[in-house]
């Protein structure tokens, strides 16, 4: 048996920076360290914020919108950190130990969050009237979640691009292997979700803040060990050195040369000689004819005939299709930000929604309403095998795709689903209120309507989970450049940081523009008086008139093309 039926050849490393061993490293022996430690810090994750809107409320004496802002905002920044940890990672460490260090950073917010919930001096001290926290306790109870946005972020990208990094994309059969693994990763982050929006939700409510943020807390501990326990399995890809400053050099070395023709027969243009790219683990990528004018960074002039080019003048091919294939992947992350703007409201409307409803099922038992997002998982555990073993199969033989709808058509079919999942919202709005009004309940903290009545837009949502989110992970690791992974997932995630931070601007924006002339507004404090319907529905609008756009870009998008001499 040669070297290169033992060691993968593209520069993969084991742990201990050796070239890793195929039969002893990577696939689904490694994948299952990852996915456990997936599952465990996802529960810790969806059982810190699923509830948050209320302990902020309760806790801090936040009104409605206010608290529903700091959550969407504090969502926000743990969906735009994923660039911190994208960065660093393909830049200098690699994922492994960004997923290390950063996982420490989240394990120290997670425990001042819980010693904020529950020491003496940090807690808020309440009464009968409520809560009346210090300007300390406010800010150590931020510190600490900001801490957790930080390293629950930065992790973010790195572990679902590790997982996939387990598997070798020269190799035809360990390569088919990579769209399975997306799906029970995303599968491993619903069990998590399980059993936070179950357990740890009436931990919360029925025990208290202090074990209802502890025992997440311990997961995030568990979660670290079994991550480190496969640490003998792994494949390390190497650091491609800093893709923003690849990035910079294609932009200076094109405009170096602004005022060039880019000659018609592309060989011309620069590119290594070698089998392997210039890049550090890193596949060429042959020549698009999209945005030509990128090209002339890679355009030789006589003062590139140098033994050694300086890469701020001139640039290879691979290069500069790295830089390209970010920027056609700009379009479909912008049209995916209203699908998380619009998700986001699980988190703080249906739970406020839910808050007016009758909790109780039978004599004695009582639903929170934070754990309707339970509904979430489970219709998204129940649609992934259905998906995988029914819609696919039905799909391929009326579109002739191997995977029975594209990933684009995937996520464009999520949003219309998102969107009537916010109609739905909007229509059971509508009879709560309806009921308000014809038994003047205007002042009731629940009306006898039953929460139960809210799993039909829980279970939508997870049905569109399952057609966007998917696709959405598996588009942006594919169709990013091999050094630039990382930040590939990282801009998938920060569509939610975005859509976050747009959800707080269109609800400070709705609460203003609704309250003029002394109205009491769409979503007061009091929501029986109140009309979060029309709110839902303007909602759904926005996301199908995305969805419209999205079609528009879909249809126009033009797929990475990896170079056939690298993978021979």
């Amino acid at each position: 048996m040669t070297e290169e039926d033992i060691y993968l050849q593209d520069g993969t490393t084991n742990i201990y920076g050796k070239p890793a061993n195929k039969k002893k490293t990577g696939t689904w022996k490694a994948c299952w360290f990852i996915l456990g430690n997936e599952c465990l810090e996802r529960m810790a994750y969806y059982g810190m914020c699923t509830n948050l809107v209320n302990y902020l409320r309760d806790r801090f004496n936040h009104g409605n919108a206010t608290a529903a802002n700091h959550v969407t905002t504090w969502s926000g920044t743990s969906y735009a950190t994923p660039l911190i940890g994208a960065f660093i990672a393909d830049a200098y460490l690699g994922r492994y130990w960004t997923i290390a260090i950063f996982s420490t950073i989240y394990v120290f917010g997670m425990i001042l969050l819980t010693l904020s919930a529950s020491a003496p001096g940090l807690k808020p001290s309440c009464d009968a009237n409520g809560c009346n926290p210090t300007s300390t306790q406010t800010a150590s109870g931020f510190i600490a979640l900001y801490l957790v946005a930080l390293g629950a972020g930065a992790i973010k990208p790195c572990v679902s691009s590790f997982g996939a990094d387990q598997f070798d994309e020269t190799d035809e059969k360990e390569r088919k292997n990579i769209s399975h693994f997306f799906t029970w990763f995303y599968f491993s982050i619903n069990v998590g979700g399980l059993v936070a929006f179950s357990v740890l939700v009436w931990i919360q409510v029925n025990i208290g803040w202090e074990w209802g943020f502890g025992v997440p807390s311990a997961a995030m501990v568990i979660a670290i060990i079994f991550f480190f326990g496969g640490s003998g399995f792994y494949r390390l890809q190497i650091p491609g050195g800093s893709p923003f400053t690849r990035i910079c050099q294609v932009i200076v070395a094109a405009a170096k040369k602004s005022n060039l023709r880019v000659p018609a027969d592309k060989s011309l243009l620069h590119e290594t000689i070698d089998v392997e790219s210039s890049i550090k683990g890193s596949r060429k990528l042959d020549h698009t004819n999209t945005l030509k004018c990128l090209d002339k960074a890679a355009m030789k002039t006589q003062n590139d005939i140098k033994e050694l080019p300086n890469p701020w003048s001139l640039c290879t091919v691979t290069q500069v299709e790295e830089l390209k294939s970010i920027i056609r992947m700009l379009p479909v992350w912008a049209s995916l930000i209203s699908f998380a703007g619009v998700y986001s409201q699980k988190y703080t409307m249906f739970v406020l929604q839910g808050n007016t409803m009758d909790q109780t099922i039978g004599p004695s038992l009582k639903i929170p309403s934070a754990s309707l997002a339970l509904f979430d998982t489970i219709s998204v555990i129940f649609w992934v095998p259905v998906y995988d073993l029914i819609i696919v199969p039905c799909a391929r033989r009326f579109t002739g795709h191997s995977q029975g709808f594209t990933q684009l058509q995937r996520m464009g079919i999520g949003l219309i689903i998102l969107s009537i999942s916010m109609f739905t919202a909007g229509i059971l709005e509508y009879i709560r209120l309806d009921i308000v009004k014809k038994n003047n309940y205007y002042d009731l903290k629940t009306i006898p309507v039953s929460i139960l009545w809210q799993i039909p837009q829980y279970v939508l949502i997870g049905c569109a989970e399952v057609f966007t989110c998917i696709a959405q992970m598996e588009f942006f690791y594919g169709q990013s450049p091999d050094a630039m992974r990382s930040l590939g997932a990282a801009l998938s995630l920060t569509t939610v940081a975005v859509g976050n931070y747009i959800s707080t601007l269109l609800v400070t924006i709705v609460a203003k523009v609704t309250t003029t002339y002394g109205r009491v507004g769409w979503i007061p404090d009091n929501l029986n008086r109140g009309h979060l319907d029309y709110f839902y529905w303007l909602l759904s609008f926005l996301c199908f008139l995305n969805f419209l756009m999205f079609l528009w870009i879909a249809k126009s998008y033009k797929y990475k093309k990896v170079a056939e001499i690298s993978i021979a």
